[in-house]
């Protein structure tokens, strides 16, 4: 592929398949592959050379092809709670399908007709609980199951904002560790000027997500939010690489040339702007987002992605720190609702459109206490539906499509 010539899009599909191949690679020729955490900090692991892979964008990624229902059922079998999150529950679905075949050297029927993409299992695990407690559980699951090492960053709640000295204190001890860690499992010498040169590439991969972000405050807006999820993967999977940074200039500039020449979203039918308070309902992407375009409604808010706007100073540590502990959804509910409402503030937002996910309790259980708040600062509606990231029979489209056509019609008004 020739990089300079190719869209954002092909971009995208090229370092996704691109970070799956190096797994693979790595696997088949005895180097490490650690599963991660979405928002575990990679910026070690990468300084190590390890390979990574992200339980919650794979399945995600098998749940927007439609797959996930075999996997849940798999992991169902194996005794996992349909209460449990269903990204655990595809991914232990899918981790079970691996061991078989690895015993077996057959391929599980499930495994072979899944729209799953191929990634190999770990040598190590590493999970933070920034984001909920449930990832705690899950990979120190994976770890007994596979026998492998398990490394936790344990980052406190912030029940009261700035935040204090000592939790970022007690976070950069844990990162200490966690490089010792890796030191023992990989029996190398930890190399402190290549990670700041990979932590320095981090900041340039923010900031070109940022720039993508900052087209939503545009009115109308060449951005529609749904694509904005879309690219989240390698935000993900790949924000310690290049391949992120060279990706994300791709699409700013490409959104910079839309604005310029006056193409927008929805054409000129942007009727009114919401903020999507939670994750993207992936098996159902396409009918959430044309419910929303079919109303002329653009989601130009959500506070979701900006959980990846890791923004810190390279070579300090209370820096990275303060950067992996003030995710929105880790801080007091005031805190909450003053980030939802600057994220609506900014995408010059008409209502929220809150998804109270069955799988994500933590982003779920204080959405009507965060819209009230958001609500009473800047005079807007707000609806809510049932859904699920992931299983698609948490989700019922009539009853979305009635919420979205009652917010609509609140924003009106």
């Amino acid at each position: 592929m020739n990089i300079e010539q190719a869209s954002a899009k092909e971009l995208l599909a090229h370092y996704q398949a691109k970070l799956d191949e190096e797994a693979r690679e790595a696997k088949k020729n005895g180097k490490l592959v650690c599963w991660s955490a979405s928002v575990a900090p990679p910026e070690m692991c990468v300084t190590m050379d390890i390979a990574m892979v992200y339980p919650e964008t794979h399945a995600a990624g098998i749940g927007a092809r439609k797959g996930a229902t075999d996997m849940l059922e798999v992991a169902a079998s194996k005794g996992y709670s349909i209460d449990n999150c269903s990204y655990a529950r595809v991914n232990l679905g899918y981790m079970e399908l691996l061991k078989q075949y690895a015993k077996t050297g057959v391929k599980p029927e499930l495994l072979a007709k899944s729209p799953a993409a191929d990634v190999p299992l770990p040598d190590l695990v590493i999970t933070c609980n920034n984001i909920c407690n449930t990832l705690l559980k899950w990979y120190e699951n994976l770890a007994a199951e596979l026998n492998i090492p398990c490394i936790v960053i344990d980052v406190p709640f912030n029940h009261d904002m700035p935040i204090p000295d000592y939790s970022k204190r007690y976070i950069v001890k844990q990162f200490e560790h966690a490089i010792s860690q890796l030191e023992g499992i990989t029996g190398k010498r930890f190399d402190y000027d290549k990670f700041l040169e990979v932590q320095k590439q981090t900041q340039r991969s923010v900031a070109q997500w940022k720039r993508i972000a900052s087209f939503l405050q545009n009115e109308p807006s060449p951005l529609n939010g749904f694509d904005f999820f879309n690219y989240m993967a390698l935000i993900v999977c790949a924000r310690s690489r290049d391949y992120a940074e060279i990706t994300f200039k791709k699409f700013a500039d490409e959104l910079e040339e839309k604005l310029q020449k006056g193409i927008y979203a929805f054409g000129d039918n942007e009727k009114s702007r919401v903020t999507w308070e939670g994750i993207a309902v992936w098996p159902y992407l396409g009918h959430t987002f044309k419910t929303l375009k079919n109303a002329g409604a653009l989601m130009t808010g959500s506070a979701y992605p900006g959980m990846w706007n890791l923004e810190y100073t390279p070579g300090d540590l209370m820096s990275m720190a303060e950067a992996y502990t003030r995710i929105y959804i880790n801080t007091c509910l005031e805190n909450r609702g003053k980030e939802l409402a600057a994220v609506a503030e900014q995408g010059k937002c008409d209502g929220l459109l809150l998804h109270n996910n069955r799988s994500c309790k933590l982003m779920s259980l204080l959405n009507f206490q965060t819209a009230e708040l958001v609500s009473k600062k800047l005079q807007i509606p707000y609806a809510a539906f049932d859904g699920d990231q992931t299983d698609p029979s948490n989700f019922a489209p009539a009853q979305y499509d009635t919420r979205v056509q009652s917010l609509c019609e609140m924003m009106k008004k």
